[in-house]
């Protein structure tokens, strides 16, 4: 094997956007996190609905229920 030629490998720590943080190794002097497991919908339990500018309400004004596929049964409530 070469001889230095692997970056250096050192503990940082984790800041991530809901202000937890925690120490992993990583080769990568500072991480920044959108998101981690203290915040994250699967972890939390609590799912949130991003809609940025209305794209789901676009969505379904431009092509309504039409995208379904028809099979001839009426969805259920």
């Amino acid at each position: 094997m070469k001889k230095d030629i692997h970056p250096q490998y050192h503990k940082v720590v984790v800041h991530c956007g809901c202000g937890a943080t925690f120490e992993t190794h990583s080769t990568s002097k500072e991480i920044h996190a959108e998101i981690c497991s203290m915040c994250h919908p699967f972890y939390t339990g609590k799912q949130k609905f991003v809609d940025t500018a209305g794209r789901i309400e676009r969505f379904q004004k431009k092509y309504g229920t039409s995208y379904i596929k028809k099979t001839g049964k009426e969805p259920q409530p």
